[in-house]
């Protein structure tokens, strides 16, 4: 999560981590001039219970009247891999 933000925030993208809504905390916004990416991470879970996460607790909901398109993202780390082992993309 941290090196992921330490490298969007590099590249000039506004960058926030553990943002907090009513329901939870999103682990990563990243927001560009056309586009709002909602992330939450897994570690050795799945891609899936990720997105499900963003669902359930509704993550998105505090962009729903930005004009940019929105993309909700499900990302699983593996321990073994030390790395990513899936990831889900849904608008």
């Amino acid at each position: 999560q941290n090196v992921l933000f330490i490298v969007f925030k590099l590249v000039g993208f506004y960058t926030q981590v553990e943002y907090h809504t009513s329901r939870g905390r999103v682990d990563l916004v990243l927001k560009t001039n056309d586009y709002i990416y909602v992330m939450e991470f897994k570690l050795e879970g799945t891609a899936q219970e990720a997105l499900k996460q963003i669902y359930e607790k509704q993550y998105a909901l505090p962009f729903a009247s930005d004009p940019r398109k929105l993309f909700k993202i499900g990302i699983n780390f593996s321990n073994e891999l030390r790395n990513i082992e899936e990831w889900i993309i849904e608008e």
